[in-house]
């Protein structure tokens, strides 16, 4: 439009564009051209042309995460250009993800379901902000509110049922020692799912009794462990391992993987046997519960956050933030809890000394 367009002729223009259906960004994007004068590469692409190449972008576990939500987005949306998605359209389908999401025993009437398809929504458009595809102005996903949170209902276990909860491990099931060695590795690392099943052979340092833990948000730490734990580790990979350093570490008798599905299989036959357990739905993160809780209550929330591998971030702007541990206070705890010396750690009284 020149410069001596008129108000009038600006709104007579835009309601031609309305009757033939026609964004005026299609006429902007369409006619992008290169340095050389061709057409821009760069063009919106649609959302089943976007997800593998966002898929490529983000970490194997993100990809897996937001995998079955992407792949609702395709089904519903797969030809159209990814700027002509809003919000609305977005929210609803939430919406509809919320309202069919799978019940199982610990469900939250979808909430996390809703949430989780959002997330995986704004991880497309952020790459494609990134791309310099989109104004972040027009980010649709951005303009859908997340559910907000329930409080957690994990909390950490009493001594006495976190003992019942070790002697059914070790005494049920096909494969008790390897179950009671998956335990053992998240009560004394408070590790997450993804901790464990990541770990190689590669990622135990022997002489410092450390493993080193690759867990959520690329976050990479070496934490340690008490020297029983880490023979017993060895021990696993030198009966069952391939002899790959980069293979993972944990797994069955056959010498095939684990994968989350024993986590499953473990705290299922926790339910099974123990109706606290059933009534609470404990599983794997309540050993991370347990063990970090003790920790702080015990060595304060600096050595709790370290022993997490809780990641610092902008976000972060409480007192909490300014109060640091460093590796050597992290084994002085895990000394304390175990009741064995760490390489790493200062003389301390144990656990049983401190209750």
């Amino acid at each position: 439009m020149n410069a001596s367009a008129t108000p009038q002729d600006l709104e007579a223009a835009r309601l031609l564009l309305s009757r033939l259906g026609v964004d005026p960004a299609d006429l902007v994007s369409d006619a992008r051209t290169n340095e050389d004068g061709m057409p821009d590469q760069r063009s919106m692409p649609t959302i089943r042309e976007w997800i593998p190449v966002v898929a490529g972008l983000v970490s194997p576990s993100t990809a897996a995460s937001y995998g079955s939500y992407w792949n609702k987005a395709e089904a519903k949306w797969g030809d159209r250009r990814m700027d002509t998605i809003i919000a609305s359209e977005i929210k609803t389908m939430a919406e509809t993800v919320r309202s069919t999401a799978r019940v199982r025993r610990n469900s939250r009437g979808g909430r996390n379901a809703a949430e989780n398809f959002i997330a995986a929504m704004r991880c497309l458009y952020k790459h494609l902000v990134n791309d310099g595809r989109l104004d972040e102005r027009r980010n649709p996903a951005m303009r859908v509110t997340k559910p907000s949170r329930n409080a957690s209902t994990r909390r950490a276990l009493a001594g006495n049922r976190l003992a019942e909860l070790n002697d059914v491990v070790a005494s049920t099931g096909d494969d008790p020692e390897l179950d009671s060695l998956i335990c053992r590795l998240h009560e004394e690392s408070a590790c997450r799912r993804g901790g464990a099943l990541a770990l190689r052979p590669r990622d135990l340092d022997r002489r410092q009794c450390t493993v080193l833990l690759r867990e959520k948000g690329e976050t990479e730490r070496w934490q340690p462990v008490s020297p029983t734990l880490m023979r017993h580790l060895i021990a696993h990979d030198e009966e069952r391992g391939s002899g790959d350093p980069q293979g993972q570490l944990l797994r069955y008798n056959s010498g095939k993987p684990i994968t989350y599905r024993r986590y499953d299989y473990i705290f299922g036959r926790v339910q099974n046997e123990l109706d606290w357990a059933r009534a609470l739905q404990v599983s794997a993160h309540w050993l991370r519960h347990t063990t970090l809780t003790w920790v702080e209550r015990n060595f304060g929330m600096g050595v709790a956050r370290a022993y997490a591998g809780r990641a610092e971030s902008g976000s972060d702007l409480t007192t909490t933030s300014y109060v640091k541990a460093d590796i050597s206070e992290v084994a002085e705890a895990l000394a304390a809890l175990t009741g064995e010396p760490h390489p790493l750690a200062p003389a301390r009284t144990t656990r049983a000394e401190t209750e």
